[in-house]
């Protein structure tokens, strides 16, 4: 019992953590420039906030080489604390280092930009807590089934001498 409800807490634990992790770290309104500490192993993300379609544009430049903005495939979003953010665009740096983000958009409407993790580097957590899901109350069980057989070996083991002693 204790192993399940131990399992459960770490599940949800990774989970949440996962999510907020991917919460934009750094959040920038539009025509704004932010400094990116981007590494080409963990290729940032930008994000975009807003409650109308706007049509946006984002530079990237500085740091030891010609980081390139890539688009990303398909609608990816994440709501951390009411707010909807919609990764938009992957940093994709020749090398370690800062570099200078800019993004504007032509509408005038309420919009935020931000930069933290890839949506995909969310599944990490989602691993590790689903195997902590599994494997703490599996863990738990199979001391149980050890412990059980135990225990009824040296009973048996017990009831045979007092039977050959007695």
């Amino acid at each position: 019992m204790l192993c399940g409800i131990a399992g459960v807490v770490l599940f949800v634990g990774g989970i949440v953590g996962s999510v907020n992790d991917l919460a934009p770290t750094r959040t920038f309104a539009p025509g704004e420039s932010v400094t990116v500490a981007a590494d080409p192993a963990d290729k940032p993300a930008v994000y975009i906030s807003t409650d109308t379609p706007v049509n946006y544009t984002c530079q990237i430049s500085g740091g030891s080489g010609q980081a390139k903005l890539a688009k990303t495939t398909g609608t990816q979003t994440v709501t951390v604390n009411g707010a909807r953010w919609e990764q938009i665009l992957v940093v994709n740096a020749p090398a370690k280092g800062d570099y200078t983000l800019t993004c504007a958009n032509q509408e005038s409407a309420t919009v935020r930009y931000g930069v933290g993790k890839p949506l995909s580097s969310a599944a990490g957590g989602i691993v590790g807590g689903t195997a902590a899901l599994l494997g703490i109350p599996g863990a738990g069980v199979l001391v149980a089934i050890v412990v059980t057989v135990v225990v009824l070996m040296r009973r048996s083991s017990a009831r045979r001498r007092l039977a050959v002693a007695g």
